[in-house]
């Protein structure tokens, strides 16, 4: 027991010494974007885990919510009772439920102009861009307009991206990428939505 307790010290001892070599070399400062992608379950839930760690620092945040029309959300209900939280619900309900697009398209473009201005302020430290992924890949916004946008953002503005089928344009843009895959989901059991879960 003793070899193999000194054998984990030593692993360990050398894998400290990777990281905080990793940690020393990263000696640059600046907003990041993050792109949360992937059909599986959790992509806004894990960008609202940002906006409570935002917020528990002090931080300023504007969510805004593009597709999605409800506004009975625990989420919301939480940090819209935050002052350093601006949200704000964007859409008509999803595209199946809508099946106009040119009010789509329409919807789209006045969502856009709050999320824009969010992104000209630098009184934002985080905006969340939930579901932007979709607007992009049906062409309800310019790709080129939406990535300039975020691009000419404040040096220190952080903004996280979610939504299925992320563009090679917007991980491109990305400093962090994660792709949450769909394993197994109640809903195709037969089971609904969960207060508390899912919304």
């Amino acid at each position: 027991m003793k070899n193999k307790d000194q054998r984990h010290k030593k692993r360990m001892e050398r894998k400290k010494e990777v990281i905080d070599s990793s940690i020393a070399e990263a000696d640059i400062e600046k907003g990041v974007v993050l792109v949360l992608t992937g059909n599986g379950k959790g992509k806004s839930s894990s960008a609202f885990g940002m906006v409570g760690r935002a917020l528990g620092h002090g931080q300023k945040v504007g969510i805004c919510q593009f597709i999605k029309n409800r506004k009975d959300t625990g989420e919301e209900a939480f940090f819209g009772k935050d002052p350093n939280a601006d949200w704000h619900v964007l859409g008509d309900g999803f595209t199946w439920d809508t099946q106009n697009r040119e009010q789509d398209v329409a919807t789209s473009k006045k969502g856009w102009s709050v999320a824009k201005d969010m992104l000209q302020n630098n009184e934002y430290d985080l905006v969340i861009l939930d579901e932007l992924t979709y607007l992009l890949n049906y062409d309800y916004l310019d790709v080129e307009t939406v990535l300039d946008d975020i691009k000419a953002r404040p040096k220190m503005q952080h903004v996280v991206i979610t939504g299925r089928a992320a563009s090679d344009e917007l991980l491109e843009i990305a400093d962090t990428v994660s792709e949450i895959a769909d394993v197994k989901h109640a809903y195709r059991q037969g089971i609904q939505a969960q207060k508390g879960i899912d919304f």
